[in-house]
């Protein structure tokens, strides 16, 4: 008897918690963290480092963002640290131009839109798979910054834009205000547009989406343009942030970081689920363990670990959340 009454109540319990992490989230997870960093550093939660890692979570999110949009179509965008190295190439580049230098920030977002366009048109138009366009995307296109810049470090001391980078606005660093207007902005377009439907409604079944008369390759060609659009942005930020751009290492592993800051946001990654106030916990998840782990001292070997274990953990995570969802 007690058996018997042993299986329901278990899978109700799995399923009250299922219930209650699509609801709250990671949110405790982040508390944790800095609560655990605070205690373990003493230094975590003072003003000067709230704002350290809230300009280091910033590109960040404003990368997510954008991959939000991809993985939300059930696509991938591994080209985003490469797009967003070329563009802040290029927005130096043109911040060296007397008198136009603050062209750099639209130069780089143009940029960035029209190598997202261009992932877009190939995956939209010719069906290719989003991992195979993207992956040769993020060589192809690093290799464009390489050249841009002559595989050197481009400088600029009298960036005209540095105001975004290193500046602020009641005490609020204008690199993470970028990024809230960013989420935003992209809150408004999943949620509060018939496009946000069809982005959903495309990652949940695209067959399906076709059939109901959802134009499927415009939306994926918007999602890329926006992925590609965002990661301009983030060239342009982190211009302003270093004065300078370098083709070579600027952005690397960027793209993993988003990806990340996705998945555990609760984005799946077969698509059709998730939400970009998921996407800004998970990137300041990223954010406070990497800000954290420096604090207490823990070697840079040892972050890449912590951080490859952290995106395996969200991998694992959207696997249960998807095994939930079945069930």
């Amino acid at each position: 008897m007690t058996d018997t009454n042993s299986a329901p109540a278990s899978a109700a319990a799995k399923q009250r918690l299922r219930t209650m992490m699509s609801i709250v989230g990671m949110l405790p997870v982040l508390i944790l963290l800095a609560v655990v960093f605070e205690l373990m550093s003493g230094r975590f939660m003072s003003v000067n480092n709230i704002s350290n890692v809230m300009q280091q979570a910033s590109i960040n999110i404003v990368l997510a963002s954008g991959m939000t949009f991809v993985i939300l179509t059930g696509g991938i965008d591994l080209s985003v640290g490469s797009i967003l190295a070329t563009s802040a190439m290029v927005a130096v580049i043109v911040s060296l131009i007397p008198g136009i230098g603050w062209l750099g920030i639209p130069a780089a977002m143009g940029v960035g839109l029209a190598c997202g366009l261009a992932n877009g048109i190939l995956i939209s138009a010719l069906n290719l798979p989003p991992f195979i366009v993207t992956l040769g995307s993020l060589t192809a296109v690093r290799g464009i910054a390489r050249l841009l810049g002559n595989d050197t470090t481009v400088f600029n001391a009298d960036l005209p834009f540095d105001v975004i980078g290193n500046g602020s606005l009641f005490g609020i660093p204008w690199l993470a205000i970028i990024a809230v207007a960013v989420v935003l902005l992209s809150w408004f377009i999943l949620k509060r547009t018939v496009l946000g439907t069809w982005i959903y409604a495309t990652g949940g079944n695209a067959e399906a989406a076709r059939l109901t008369g959802i134009k499927v390759p415009l939306v994926l060609l918007f999602v890329y343009g926006v992925s590609g659009l965002f990661a301009g942005l983030g060239g342009a930020m982190a211009a302003a942030r270093l004065y300078a751009a370098n083709g070579l290492q600027l952005g690397q592993a960027y793209e993993l970081d988003a990806i990340a800051a996705v998945i555990l946001g609760g984005t799946s990654f077969v698509g059709g689920v998730g939400s970009i106030w998921g996407t800004l916990i998970g990137a300041l998840i990223i954010a406070v363990l990497s800000n954290g782990l420096i604090l207490i001292g823990v070697s840079d070997i040892w972050q890449y670990i912590v951080k490859g274990l952290v995106i395996i953990a969200a991998v694992a995570l959207d696997r249960y959340r998807q095994t939930g969802a079945r069930t």
